[in-house]
Order: C-alpha cells, then structure tokens, then sequence
C-alpha cells in the first residue's frame, strides 16, 4: 500500500462549491441575467476543468513533523472582475485587513481553515508540510462559484439573484481548501462513489472549521453547508445538509435538493462526475450521525476518526462507501479501543444503509 507521503495526485483537480447540475438548470431559468450568468459560470468552470486535466500532476511533498508553532503562509489576490490567475496580490500574512469586506473573508477563512487541521490534527497547512494558502477573489463578472483548482482558492462575487458574495460562508472556504487536504492524501478519484467520499470529506472538514471558528459543538451546529449563500428571495437556506440531506432548498428557481441521506436512495446518473455532489449526502448524514452520537466538539473523535482514515495510508483512489465505513470502524477501533466511538461510527452507517462489515 502506498502511503500518504509517497503518493502524488493521479490527476490535477478541479472542485467547485456549487455543482455542475445545479447551474445547468439555472442556465434553463425564465429570468435572462439569471439564466446568462449560470451559462457563463459554467463555460468557465468547463474550461478550468480542460486546463486541469492537461496539467501534470505535482509531486507530492513529505508532510513535516506535527509543530502547533506553524503559521500559515496566506496571500490574497484580486482578480478585478477579470480572469487571470491569480491576480493583483492585495494582502499578504500578517498585514493590516483592508477595506475590502470581502478580501478580509477569504483571508480569515484560510487562517480558520489551517487553525482547525493545525491545532486539532497537527497538520501544517493542506499538504503538512506548510504550503502556502492563496486566493483570489472578485474572480470574473458574476461569476457563480467558487473553486479549488488544485493551487489555490478562487471566489466569485455571485449574481446577487441566486448567490451573494461566495467569500461570505466560512464552511464554504474551508470546504473548497479541504479538497487540497484530499488530494495530498487519499486522493479518492473525483468519479461516482470515491468521487462522493471526496465531495463528504470537503463538507465535513468544511463544516468542522465552521463549527470550531464559532466554538459550537455537535449539538448546537446547523450542520448546514453554504448557510448565508443564497439570496434572501431564494426558498432555502444552503447548499446542502448534513443532518437532513435533501432539505437544504426548494425553490421555483433553484429547484428542489436532490441529495439522498440513505443508500436506498442513491441517486444513478451520468452527470456530475456520476453525482458526487449529490450522493455525498448519505457519507455526510453519517458522520453527522456519528458526531451527534458521541457529542462534544465533533472534529475531536469524529473528526479525528474521520482525519486518520484520510492519511492512514489505506484508501485506494477509487474507494467505496463501504470501504471507507469499514476504515472508519477499523481507525475508532485503532485509536479509541472497543468503546462509544466504534459503536456510534457502526450506528452512523448502518444507518444510511452502508454496511461495515
């Protein structure tokens, strides 16, 4: 088995917060900026994803030894409404904010984002071994997503009709850098089931930073992802759910939330990269299941559990649910011994119909 340190990303990847499927029917909406702005966001994001996969993979680095003393290394860039990566660097690690609202979020929401896998982990930036943090934000005109695209972090502004400000949810940052942390470690393949795991780990992580920025525990978060995104008009208040997957939006618009939250309901489709957007849902309410279970600060035994599963060195690229609910179990097992937590991780999927053994 390869481990962690050894292994280098099959492909460079391209992971947006509001999926392919969601934009595809606001490109189809009455509304014309509405229906414009979703068909510009996705020829955007298409040509992203081209010049990904063109792109050689980078080497992997070795992650450093656990130092809470580590700083992020953060910078900001504005793209001035226009399209070149990365922009005009307008505030660097350690300096004053601006008076630019939404530069200040993006570079409070990588420093949330390190704190959490630094303080609560031990890891030294999305790679462990200190890579910097970069953003770019005010990317295009309207632009409708946000992206990690491998390197760094972009942020569009919204259309002000569906989205606002994509800097403004916290998880929403921490979800985006998350997919670095996967893909310098389990790399799981950005298809179907593994594609899925890679999508849950971002919600997880992301609504893990949200939750430790605000000091909530298990039982006071919403467990929403993107809460604050959309626009007042919109019927919903999020992306997703994690504690009630399906339920985040239903809106004349927007549509209705088409995550499932049990395998019952697993949703099979060509689109999405084979719906890891939308299947993500039942991995998700599983560990929301879990840390509700064990109680506390989820990303201290959930999280923990979920965090030595994704750098323990036994995951495959094309990882399934059931294989990760099994590493699941094995990594309580492993840190906790035959107590709570193995029990509440075994509940957690049994739950959502994945079995564990």
């Amino acid at each position: 088995m390869t481990s962690p340190a050894d292994r280098r990303p099959s492909l460079p990847v391209f992971c947006t917060i509001v999926p392919p499927h969601l934009l595809e029917r606001l490109a189809r909406a009455e509304n014309p900026a509405i229906a414009e702005t979703a068909r510009r966001t996705l020829v955007a994001d298409a040509a992203h994803r081209t010049a990904r996969r063109l792109a050689p993979p980078a080497p992997a680095p070795t992650p450093a030894a656990p130092d809470e003393t580590a700083k992020p290394r953060r910078t900001v860039y504005d793209a001035e409404h226009g399209t070149d990566l990365p922009g005009v660097p307008v505030r660097e690690e350690g300096a004053e904010a601006t008076g630019d609202a939404t530069v200040n979020r993006a570079y409070a929401g990588l420093g949330a984002t390190f704190d959490l896998f630094l303080k609560a982990y031990g890891r030294n930036s999305m790679d462990g071994a200190g890579m910097k943090l970069l953003a770019t934000v005010h990317y295009d005109r309207n632009y409708a997503n946000a992206f990690w695209n491998g390197e760094q972090m972009v942020f569009g502004d919204g259309d002000d009709e569906i989205f606002l400000d994509f800097t403004v949810p916290v998880d929403v940052i921490g979800h985006e850098l998350t997919h670095g942390f996967t893909q310098y470690t389990a790399d799981l393949e950005y298809y179907s089931q593994s594609g899925a795991l890679n999508e849950s780990v971002s919600d997880v992580f992301g609504s893990l930073v949200k939750q430790y920025t605000l000091g909530q525990n298990a039982a006071d978060a919403d467990w929403l992802i993107g809460e604050g995104l959309l626009h007042e008009s919109v019927q919903g208040v999020a992306l997703r759910s994690m504690k009630a997957p399906g339920t985040a939006y239903d809106d004349d618009v927007l549509g209705k939330d088409p995550q499932p939250a049990h395998m019952d309901d697993y949703v099979r489709t060509s689109s999405d990269n084979g719906g890891v957007h939308i299947n993500s849902g039942i991995p998700n309410h599983a560990f929301y299941i879990a840390a509700t279970e064990l109680g506390g600060n989820a990303w201290e035994r959930a999280g923990q559990i979920w965090y030595d599963v994704m750098t323990g060195g036994t995951l495959t690229p094309e990882t399934r649910f059931t294989e990760f609910a099994r590493a699941t179990a094995k990594a309580a097992k492993a840190r906790y011994g035959d107590g709570a937590e193995v029990q509440a991780v075994l509940k957690a999927w049994t739950a959502v119909g994945v079995p564990t053994d």
